[in-house]
């Protein structure tokens, strides 16, 4: 587990208050599972991926619903976002979009159109 990325422990203790507290049973250590979640998104893996490291990819993949739904990580980037001040410039990434296996075949069946003949046709 050494070699595999992990959050230091000094940011990981400014987002601590961001997390529900814990109730019951003592949690997995919150540390490793947002250092998973991350290596996973980061890399665009499927959670059954990700490195047996980071525990369990069931206890990553339910950590990250449960807090997306609590809205946790909504609550953090709003924190970062808004120390970080007005940025000069935006920009988007768009190179990671997905198509589904069976969009490749709309185009033999005539269904989409493709370049000028779709901008003719409008």
């Amino acid at each position: 587990m050494s070699d595999l990325p992990m959050l230091p422990v000094s940011k990981m203790r400014a987002l601590r208050p961001y997390f529900p507290k814990t109730r019951g049973l003592k949690r997995v250590d919150d540390r490793r599972v947002l250092s998973g979640i991350v290596y996973v998104i980061r890399h665009g893996l499927q959670w059954k991926d990700a490195p047996s490291g980071y525990g369990p990819h069931k206890t990553l993949y339910n950590r990250f619903i449960r807090w997306s739904r609590l809205g946790v990580f909504a609550r953090i980037f709003s924190v970062l976002t808004g120390n970080a001040g007005v940025p000069e410039e935006l920009m988007i990434d768009s190179t990671h979009l997905k198509a589904h296996r069976t969009a490749a075949s709309l185009l033999k069946k005539g269904v989409l159109r493709v370049g000028s003949d779709a901008q003719e046709a409008a």
